[in-house]
């Protein structure tokens, strides 16, 4: 038997929904094992102008509970940590509908850093505006806060 193939997914993965499953359901497809870099806590701040509602402890406890999920790792406090992207060695990296990411430019910075990974978006299979954490908070400040 060949070898299997990894792919990896980065994210923030806050408040997991509908729409992290189907992300992550659809980056398994793509090969025989999925490993999770999970957002800093810092990184979740930094981008999103927000505390994270869960720490990044939980939210990758919560990753790794899910079947689809074979490993999931913490990433560093200062964006793309390629030291564990490289230690991971993967074979796909997986982005997802609505990250911001040009895939050339990162295939051009994989290739930098020495991973040879082929870059692949994912679509949408969902409701981006109801299978979206911002959007989740929305709804849950609207109908609990007056």
């Amino acid at each position: 038997m060949g070898e299997k193939i990894r792919v990896l997914v980065g994210g923030v993965f806050d408040i997991l929904h509908v729409g992290h499953v189907h992300f992550l359901t659809q980056a398994r497809s793509l090969g025989d094992e999925l490993v999770v870099i999970v957002a800093h806590d810092e990184t979740v701040r930094r981008r999103k102008g927000r505390e994270p509602v869960n720490s990044a402890e939980d939210r990758a406890e919560l990753l790794r509970a899910l079947k689809v999920v074979d490993e999931v790792y913490i990433g560093s406090p200062g964006g793309i940590d390629y030291e564990l992207v490289k230690r991971i060695d993967p074979d796909v990296v997986a982005v997802g509908p609505d990250q911001e990411f040009n895939c050339e430019r990162l295939k051009k910075e994989l290739r930098e850093h020495g991973v040879e990974a082929e870059v692949i978006r994912v679509p949408y299979l969902y409701k981006k505006d109801r299978a979206k954490t911002s959007k989740i908070i929305k709804r849950i400040v609207e109908a609990f806060c007056d």
